[in-house]
């Protein structure tokens, strides 16, 4: 019975491992795709966003508004090519949790009382996968892998 149940147990290790790379491939461009989006049309619309920082208190708004921009242009390029992932992942981390903190203060306030309206805010999912890649890295399917495996001759991530 336990054998069995241990041979079950590696079977579901095994299966959850072969889609751990594609995973993050998808959540990577998906969410890099978006990320680039948001970015690019804050940089195409810098003068209300600046003013938007403004309004919340924020000092040099233009300085700001274009380090949150290029943060999230080139942080979502970097996440859907898996290139400096885990790098570019922390500049996203900050950058989300700044707007939680400013823009979406009221969602981080109540985050244990309304947990559903921390997540319903729009950096949740840009946070979330920024958090995922860099904790696991950008799995398999990246130049980052790739880099690691042909320079450092590493193969696990």
């Amino acid at each position: 019975m336990f054998s069995k149940l241990k041979k079950w147990y590696e079977v579901l290790i095994r299966s959850g491992s072969i889609l751990r790379s594609p995973i993050l491939l998808a959540m990577r461009l998906y969410w890099g795709w978006l990320l680039f989006q948001a970015g690019l049309g804050k940089l195409q619309h810098i003068d209300p966003f600046a003013t938007l920082l403004a309004s919340l208190g924020f000092p040099l708004t233009y300085i700001q508004a274009y380090a949150a921009a290029l943060s999230e242009c080139s942080g979502g390029v970097c996440l859907m090519l898996g290139f400096a992932s885990r790098l570019m992942a922390i500049p996203v981390i900050i950058t989300m949790l700044v707007a939680y903190a400013t823009a979406h203060r009221q969602s981080l306030l109540t985050l244990f009382s309304d947990p559903g309206l921390f997540i319903e805010q729009g950096p949740f999912l840009f946070l979330l996968t920024a958090l995922l890649v860099f904790a696991f890295g950008p799995g398999k399917l990246s130049i980052d892998y790739l880099i690691q495996r042909l320079i450092f001759k590493k193969s696990e991530f």
